[in-house]
């Protein structure tokens, strides 16, 4: 994502407002300020984005936020009191600076989800729409408390997939450390040892460990500037269009995680689902919106063929149906909340199901990856011993073997 500086007009005020969007291209962007009821004046890169001070604002500050206010709003306090009394009590100093800029815009005669929406780096697209349609429905400390609810969940599944992936990184870690100290320490050693013996004939593991040595012990700087041009063409490739979708393939299918993130990507879609459509949000914006909350492009994409099918007259679950990027689970149980008129409580049902089956996979990839790690850690430890002994009894076997290899 790309922050652009802008400068714009309220439609309804007449009041023109300067802040910051975010959004994949200067075309995004426009059309981001245009559902904000904004006329866009002049609009620039920030070729600053992503560093400022916003950025620090943590997933558990916004939920604090958001539990605080619709309490507040709940007890019928006016919405800049509320406002206030939160910012005092947030222990979080960015998250502070964001609520008193609200409070400033607010009390300027600025829609409240106008004044969220120049924070788009804590604010995303549906806390904003829910709050939207809090505003429109008069029911906005009930959006707050479902936003609430919504984002710890999320941020539940996201630690809880992190997790899955910190074992098998640490091991994998490891496993390079020992590789790269027998590769520097031992293998210099070794190579001493046996260059000393006329006529000893080396087997091909020492030789590919001994050439491995000595380009890391001598082209060393080779090695870092080629780690170096990856990282940044990783790094830069990740944001592009070709780069997200070479990772989003993998996070789909890669063994043993595919199948992983498909489940916490429907659980996404359907609890991002539940929220919006369970504050009033139109079908054809609920798509929109959770293309954006699920984070994949593949399935983004899905949604939008979906939206335009249902433009078209088409049942959502009958526009879902047979799509490789969703799960079957979710458009049978879309479809039994259309014909029962009960579609935000299906949704919830397929998000909790999910939620559930991330847990279980969760689960089963730790069963599976720990033996994989100790075969692959095997191999690896077999290979280096093999280098390292391979040659002496090579030695053995040679006739006139004295014992002796010191000299």
């Amino acid at each position: 994502m790309l922050t652009y500086t802008y400068e714009a007009r309220n439609a309804s005020t007449g009041q023109k407002i300067k802040a910051e969007v975010q959004a994949d291209n200067e075309q995004n962007a426009v059309k981001l300020l245009r559902e904000q009821g904004l006329t866009p004046i002049s609009i620039k890169l920030n070729k600053k984005g992503g560093f400022s001070r916003l950025s620090r604002v943590k997933a558990k500050d916004k939920v604090l936020f958001s539990r605080q206010l619709a309490t507040m709003i709940n007890a019928g306090l006016p919405l800049v009191q509320s406002l206030r009394s939160v910012a005092k009590q947030t222990p979080s100093k960015p998250m502070k600076a964001v609520i008193n800029e609200v409070v400033t815009d607010v009390e300027a005669g600025t829609a409240f989800s106008v004044s969220l929406a120049k924070h788009p780096k804590v604010f995303n697209r549906v806390y904003i729409s829910l709050v939207q349609a809090g505003e429109t429905s008069g029911t906005l400390d009930v959006g707050l408390e479902r936003l609430a609810d919504q984002q710890e969940k999320d941020a539940d599944i996201v630690s809880k997939v992190r997790g899955a992936m910190i074992y098998p990184a640490i091991v994998l870690l490891v496993m390079v450390a020992v590789v790269g100290f027998m590769v520097v320490k031992v293998m210099p050693q070794v190579k001493n040892i046996y260059s000393g013996l006329p006529g000893v004939s080396l087997p091909l593991p020492t030789r590919i460990m001994l050439g491995i040595s000595g380009f890391v012990t001598h082209d060393w700087w080779v090695l870092l500037v080629i780690i170096a041009v990856l990282a940044v063409v990783i790094w830069r490739g990740k944001n592009t269009e070709v780069g997200r979708k070479v990772v989003d393939k993998v996070k789909m299918h890669a063994w043993p995680f595919g199948t992983l993130f498909m489940k916490m990507y429907m659980a996404r879609f359907a609890r991002t689902g539940t929220t919006l459509v369970a504050s009033g949000v139109p079908l054809l914006q609920v798509l929109d919106i959770t293309g954006e909350a699920v984070d994949n492009v593949y399935i983004s994409k899905s949604l939008q063929e979906a939206s335009e099918k249902v433009k078209g007259g088409k049942a959502l679950s009958e526009a879902l149906s047979n799509d490789p990027n969703f799960l079957e689970l979710v458009p049978s149980m879309i479809k039994i909340g259309e014909q029962s008129g009960s579609l935000e409580v299906m949704l919830d049902k397929a998000a909790t199901y999910y939620e559930k089956e991330v847990d279980n996979e969760i689960k089963t990839i730790s069963t599976i990856i720990e033996p994989v790690l100790m075969i692959v850690m095997g191999v690896v430890a077999l290979t280096i011993v093999a280098a390292v002994l391979l040659p002496i009894y090579g030695l053995v076997n040679q006739p006139g073997f004295t014992g002796n290899i010191a000299g």
